[in-house]
């Protein structure tokens, strides 16, 4: 056959594009080709036509390395990932990942392409891209899309070996695969149907125990393996609660079965064990309603590579926008934004970060155009934009920015002169000047004491009533004072002495067991929670139980000593350590990721913790706090839950959390110039009204998200525009609801709107969604219409006086709101003062029970 091509290039590449086009033809056949390369001189014969085997074509390809994948057209090239790869075993395999790659784009095709083994009695490949071992030998796998090509090379050994089975290795990934050691099955606490497994394999040596030797060893028949209880309840052979796990003849199922016909070997010592996991790609830029394929690659202690994508667990972390099955392929949505896609083989876990962008336009010469802050704040978060295409929403107006910032701040409405003022100021930094007085007030530290009693568990029924009074006091101080955060941290870790005269020893008394320490300790002030590490290896974190119990090591010398009246002595004795449950050896205390300290060391092992925490190298405690610090400020965490900070739960702007952690570093841990740093920035100051373009935006602050008043603002608010405080027992009169110091205290409206119970260190005790009964209760509440109606509140003081009804609409509006009525609102309120059977003061209180119950005063906007 005779075959004539035509190449439109130089003939600096001419000779590789030729190769390339041999090489797509089919294998063991001959052709006559002719190749002429067309230049600005005409045609010019550039290969004599000769003569060739393909299959000796194939050879010339590969070894021109700046051929392979090199496209035929448009400058596009194929790229194999993993590249040459080597085969042991009969049930060897390896997922590839096939990307398209030009036009600055990189787009997956694993799924698009097709597959051909050149010799599949070496190795098969199936349209998914998964090769297999068959038989001993070289040989390689083409792909072809579109006139694109290229290929990998595979080598398969001792394919009819039957290699010896590591039961840790081997099994039990294919247990937690197929879901039997999870804790929704025979992974909890209790088992299921009386087998029990270690919740997602962390116990190798129990669950051996459990498969070989429990229950008689009925659960494995050596002598006929394919009728052990063990398969046949996974093929669902035999009834099963959980129904088919794999079924027979599946890799999974074949595994199994020669692990139990070699006499269900638990392994050797010094059998390679996996180090690490690593996922291909670690991140990737895809379209909505798109694919992509990952490849997680496990890496063993002797150095060797072992394909483990189809053994490992997937999960996403916003399946709105993309999620994925359990071959790991990502499938996005039509909505846009970021989701990370995580993955979990043995203990080990690696993340994938996927990004969508706004695909209907090209918004990034609007943003340059429009988006001019040079604050270091707004140049992290217009850099996200510009990756997703969003275009920000408008920036707030001056009413908004008033009752936002006052509410943030202080936990309190601006007062009617206060909004006025503030309305009719011409001054160009009033913005700026607001935050600095708001900062400045004893609110301040009323508002954030608050928010840190819920965490540290300043709990009257756990702490006595003095202690709890006088923790409070100590918090309150606290912020007042602006104590440095390190300070702040470092005065609770170190506290001994009287509970009742040293206030910050009490943070002890609410935890007054080394394990509950661990969780508060971690949790609260390094982000990361250890509490499942207590019990089992952490699913989506490396952390163990050696670093459980390394970190509650440096607790258990505290002593605790009754003295009178609730007070309570805490010291330091020369005594106390703590034992591992699994092995029963003493722990020495350990840092996360650091080293274990010397337990014969005498002394307060926690100074050297407090050392550690305290550090500004210490990148868990400054990204925790400036974590938080944003979740208040901006609606929601960069890492949400925002007290659960790991590898596989990525903070939505990774730059932009690190720039704030060491912003608050570089200010010697100053917790107002942070909020300050935060206010300041023209993100924060943005319109909650989307655009076309941001509409879907939850994650990247590209407008303000609306936050529901947390009960005690709430209340405070509803006393505020009433003119009535409440009355709390065992309080003067007039104090406020963020003031209390008894979170305990009887209050049915702080109840319905989630005021805590102050028995965990998670902020989710605090509820924030609203519901049908708060609405009902502004509505209907006694409290609530008493407040309204009271002969000596603001409503009944406004219809005694002279103003004209739209006088004291805008009193209404200013005091409520915060802001003017508009022209329509005035004119409809109005007219409620000239209705039938309506009286100066029942119009009145009518229209401030509507503002009352409007979302508008509810909602921080």
């Amino acid at each position: 056959m005779e075959i004539l091509t035509t190449i439109h290039s130089t003939a600096g590449n001419a000779h590789c594009i030729w190769l390339l086009f041999v090489a797509s033809l089919p294998v063991d056949s001959t052709y006559s080709h002719s190749l002429m390369l067309r230049g600005t001189g005409g045609s010019h014969k550039f290969l004599s036509s000769r003569r060739m085997n393909v299959k000796l074509a194939w050879y010339i390809v590969f070894a021109t390395a700046q051929c392979v994948g090199v496209a035929v057209a448009d400058g596009q090239v194929l790229h194999i990932a993993p590249g040459n790869r080597t085969l042991i075993g009969a049930e060897a395999r390896q997922q590839l990942l096939v990307t398209e790659v030009g036009n600055g784009r990189e787009v997956d095709r694993t799924r698009y392409v097709q597959f051909e083994s050149a010799n599949p009695a070496v190795a098969s490949v199936d349209p998914h891209g998964v090769v297999r071992a068959v038989g001993d030998g070289s040989t390689s796998i083409l792909v072809r899309s579109q006139g694109l090509l290229n290929r990998m090379h595979v080598n398969v050994l001792r394919s009819a070996e039957a290699l010896p089975v590591n039961f840790a290795n081997d099994i039990v990934p294919v247990l937690s695969k197929a879901g039997c050691n999870a804790g929704s099955c025979h992974g909890k606490q209790s088992g299921q149907n009386g087998f029990k497994l270690s919740v997602f394999g962390f116990d190798p040596v129990f669950d051996y125990a459990a498969l070989v030797s429990e229950s008689r060893g009925r659960r494995i028949f050596p002598v006929d393996a394919e009728q052990s209880l063990l398969l046949q309840k996974a093929a669902n052979s035999v009834p099963h609660g959980g129904g088919q796990k794999f079924p027979a003849g599946s890799t999974e199922y074949n595994r199994v079965l020669r692990w139990i016909k070699q006499g269900t070997p638990r392994g050797e010592p010094d059998d390679p064990k996996v180090v690490e996991i690593r996922i291909t790609p670690t991140e990737r830029v895809l379209t909505e309603r798109s694919q992509q394929q990952v490849i997680v690659t496990a890496v063993l202690s002797d150095g060797t590579v072992r394909d483990v994508t189809d053994e490992s667990r997937y999960d996403t972390n916003d399946n709105v926008v993309a999620g994925v099955d359990r071959h790991g392929l990502i499938q996005t949505t039509k909505v846009a934004g970021e989701a990370a896609i995580m993955t979990r083989y043995m203990e080990f876990v690696a993340t994938c970060r996927v990004t969508v962008p706004f695909s209907s336009t090209d918004n990034s010469t609007k943003l340059q155009a429009a988006w001019k802050s040079a604050h270091f704040v707004d140049q992290y978060v217009a850099a996200k934009w510009r990756k997703l295409n969003l275009l920000p929403s408008a920036r707030c107006d001056d009413a908004t920015f008033l009752r936002r910032a006052t509410l943030d701040v202080i936990g309190r409405l601006p007062t009617a002169d206060d909004a006025r003022e503030f309305l009719t100021s011409k001054a160009a930094n009033k913005r700026t000047a607001l935050i600095d007085s708001l900062l400045e007030r004893h609110a301040y530290a009323d508002y954030f004491a608050l928010q840190w009693a819920d965490l540290l568990r300043v709990n009257q029924e756990a702490l006595s009533s003095k202690s709890a009074y006088v923790f409070d006091a100590w918090l309150r101080q606290a912020f007042r004072d602006n104590m440095p955060y390190d300070q702040f941290v470092r005065e609770l870790i170190t506290a001994q002495g009287s509970s009742n005269h040293n206030s910050a020893t009490n943070f002890y008394k609410a935890f007054p067991k080394p394990n509950d320490l661990t969780i508060a300790v971690s949790q609260v002030f390094l982000g990361v929670r250890l509490e499942c590490a207590r019990c089992h290896h952490h699913p989506y974190e490396h952390w163990g139980q050696d670093d459980f119990f390394g970190m509650a090591a440096f607790f258990p010398r505290l002593k605790h000593k009754k003295i009178a009246d609730g007070d309570q002595l805490l010291f330091v004795s020369d005594r106390g350590d703590v034992k591992h449950p699994k092995t029963k050896a003493i722990v020495a205390p350990r840092t996360l990721l650091g080293k274990p300290l010397d337990v014969s060391v005498t002394g307060d092992r926690r100074l050297q913790l407090a050392e550690w925490m305290t550090s500004p190298n210490n990148l868990f405690v400054a990204r925790t706090m400036a974590n938080r610090v944003w979740a208040h400020f901006m609606g929601r965490g960069l890492v949400e839950p925002i007290d659960d900070m790991r590898a596989t739960n990525p903070a939505t702007n990774e730059l932009l959390l690190a720039a704030l952690a060491a912003e608050f570093v570089s200010q010697d841990f100053n917790i107002k110039l942070l909020i300050r740093s935060i206010m300041t920035s023209d993100v924060y100051q943005l319109s909650s009204q989307p655009n076309k373009t941001n509409v879907r935006d939850t994650r990247n602050y590209s407008r303000t998200y609306r936050k529901r008043l947390s009960a005690e603002v709430l209340l405070d608010a509803v006393c505020d525009v009433t003119g009535e405080p409440s009355d709390f027992a065992g309080v003067p009169h007039g104090t406020r609801a963020v003031q209390l110091w008894n979170n305990r205290l009887p209050s049915s409206f702080l109840d319905v709107f989630g005021r805590p119970q102050r028995k965990s260190v998670c902020e989710c005790e605090r509820l924030s969604e609203t519901s049908l009964g708060q609405v009902m209760h502004l509505m209907n509440a006694p409290l609530v219409n008493d407040k309204i109606s009271s002969p000596t509140g603001y409503a009944a003081t406004l219809s005694r006086s002279d103003w004209s009804p739209e006088q004291i609409i805008i009193e209404l509006y200013l005091m409520v709101l915060s802001r003017y009525p508009t022209q329509p609102e005035l004119s409809a309120t109005v007219s409620v003062y000239s209705a039938p059977d309506s009286s100066r003061r029942s119009a009145t209180e009518d229209i401030l029970w509507a503002l009352i119950n409007t979302a508008e005063f509810v909602l921080n906007d």
